[in-house]
């Protein structure tokens, strides 16, 4: 028998939490959520992590997600009033990345909600567009068909948000005083519902009459946006199903090419990786002539702006989407098939049913060959174009990107763009973004999110506007000697100043372009980190080995880059062979 909370539905969900498998808490400390803190603190299935900010908190709990690639569900426990509406934007990020969170909150009885009392506002479904499902848990739940119906919906949460499409779900919990009241408790007696995972296949004979003759004769330009994958540290797995049957299609088809971005994390032979640096080399006769029959598209949203420009602007062009997905996606205004398949469970029949189909499919193609060999010329334009760049983003970029390895997590803005530039480091076992909505906030709690879990060195390459937006994210505790944050201080808002929409406004430098006010070193010594600078490639050269390897403490180096300059270049970049 355990001491335990009072109260039914905070600790039967606590304890179905640790049934589940779910190993992760993030907690954030209050008063009408004591119960489920109680509850938690109590369970030794859980490894409980405390952050006062709700809004750090969710991003953190994102990156633990993250960190496991979706496959086991984070658990977030709040208390009431604007604590869950903090939860939003991390929760939002989670929806589109299809990690499963599980978000707790704790609410007043119903009978108090619009009445003036304190820490009252309407939280149930207050986060519907953003989570699979709402759950909302009445106060008083002890009568046995109430703990019936408490045990049955938190079973029902749990295996929404990790089933399907994986999406964080809300459980809302009414609890009503007193608050810290204990009680002997035997948690073996909860019964916890199992639902055991499916495989699918599209129907053999619709895949040999309606899938494998759009192969015959046919150029397939297939493009991975981010994903999440059933294994950690996937991309330097030999073993790994996805990518073992697309490294097969692409090197038995040549009328077959692979362009995929960076945090798709798919890297291996015949694979392009650096679609802008590409598409940027081609004139327009090659994007003409190059132009495929058919794309398959698979992952989360497109970072390339070239490739999505490119195909919307083509005619005659099929797209098939597949992907387990919620509604209909047609980003590249083409979609001719929606294929609700996963990646690996698609790309596995494609090739069992290629290799056994009697149907000829052409043997010979050079579309492969073209587009590798105007790769090749665009990845020696490229190392000329930097070697010949003065001090800049792009030339720091050049010189960092190579010596990393671990997990990477690359914030939005810049960041992102400019490592897509570079070939991939294959020392670099991850690389993560929060690409679902592709917002600046909480990029660094998400890094240190997955640095807490992870057993590798974690580098987050962030924006000084990024940086302040999240700087509240340095306070949190332990975080560990191997997590590197490094900040490109470029005068704030440094893709205002490369995009058209808003480079040649007279209202660039004092309403988008903001210059952040961030005293980074006095910061970074204030809450126990090592702290470097470097001002010029020399000083980063000189400083770098040390910065990396110092694991005393978590580290943070200051890049300070010229800001209209690095825009210059990086826009001059795109041109280079005008």
């Amino acid at each position: 028998m355990n001491s335990t909370t009072e109260k039914y539905s905070c600790h039967t969900i606590i304890d179905l939490l640790a049934l589940h498998g779910i190993r992760d808490v993030v907690i954030s400390p209050g008063s009408r959520n004591a119960p489920l803190i109680i509850a938690a603190s109590r369970n030794k299935a859980l490894r409980k992590t405390v952050i006062v900010d709700e809004r750090s908190a969710a991003f953190v709990a994102l990156g633990m997600c993250a960190a496991n690639n979706g496959a086991n569900p984070v658990a977030l426990i709040c208390t009431s009033g604007t604590a869950l509406l903090n939860y939003a934007p991390a929760v939002a990020e989670a929806y589109y990345r299809c990690l499963p969170l599980i978000v707790i909150s704790a609410d007043r009885p119903a009978e108090w909600i619009d009445q003036d009392d304190s820490q009252t506002l309407r939280q149930y479904e207050a986060l519907n567009n953003y989570v699979k499902k709402s759950y909302n848990i009445p106060a008083f739940c002890e009568t046995d068909n109430l703990k019936w119906y408490v045990n049955r919906i938190v079973n029902d949460a749990i295996i929404t948000a990790n089933s399907g499409r994986k999406s964080p779900i809300h459980l809302n919990i009414q609890i009503d005083e007193p608050l810290s009241k204990c009680i002997n408790y035997d948690s073996i007696n909860q019964r916890e519902i199992v639902s055991p995972s499916t495989t699918s296949r599209l129907d053999s004979d619709y895949f040999r009459k309606n899938i494998i003759p759009n192969f015959q004769n046919k150029r397939v330009l297939i493009i991975a946006g981010f994903q999440n994958c059933d294994e950690p540290n996937w991309i330097i797995s030999q073993n790994n199903d996805l990518c073992h049957s697309l490294k097969t299609l692409i090197s038995t088809h040549s009328n077959v090419v692979l362009l995929s971005e960076s945090i798709s994390n798919i890297n291996s032979t015949n694979t392009i990786n650096n679609i802008d640096r590409v598409l940027s080399e081609m004139t327009l006769e090659e994007k003409e002539s190059l132009k495929p029959d058919i794309v398959i598209s698979f992952g989360g949203a497109i970072v390339s702006r070239f490739i999505k420009q490119y195909i919307r602007g083509l005619k005659s062009v099929e797209h098939w989407h597949i992907g387990i997905t919620n509604t209909t996606i047609d980003c590249f205004k083409s979609l001719t098939m929606r294929i609700n398949l996963s990646p690996r469970e698609f790309f596995d029949q494609l090739n069992e049913i290629l290799k056994t189909s009697s149907i000829e499919l052409p043997i010979e193609s050079n579309y492969k060959d073209l587009w590798n060999k105007i790769a090749i010329r665009a990845e020696n334009s490229h190392e000329q174009y930097v070697a010949n760049s003065t001090w800049s983003d792009l030339r720091a970029f050049s010189i960092i990107l190579p010596r990393l390895s671990g997990n990477l997590h690359l914030s939005n803005g810049t960041p992102i763009r400019y490592h897509q530039l570079f070939n991939y480091n294959k020392e670099v076992t991850q690389v993560n973004c929060n690409r679902g909505v592709s917002g600046i906030d909480g990029s660094t709690s998400t890094a240190i999110g997955h640095s807490l879990i992870s057993n590798l060195k974690t580098t987050l390459i962030t924006g000084d506007l990024s940086a302040q937006y999240d700087i509240g994210a340095l306070s949190i505790n332990n975080i560990p000697p191997s997590f590197k944050m490094i900040v490109m201080c470029n005068g704030g808002g440094g893709i205002f100043r490369f995009i058209d929409s808003t480079s040649q406004l007279d209202e660039l430098e004092e309403y988008f372009a903001t210059k952040p006010t961030l005293p980074l070193k006095e910061l970074s010594i204030g809450y126990g980190f090592n702290f470097y600078s470097a001002t010029c490639e020399s000083e980063l050269n000189e400083i770098f080995s040390t910065f990396w390897d110092n694991d005393n403490s978590p580290s943070i180096l200051a890049i300070h880059t010229p800001a209209i300059e690095s825009a210059q270049i990086l826009k001059k970049y795109f041109k280079r062979n005008s």
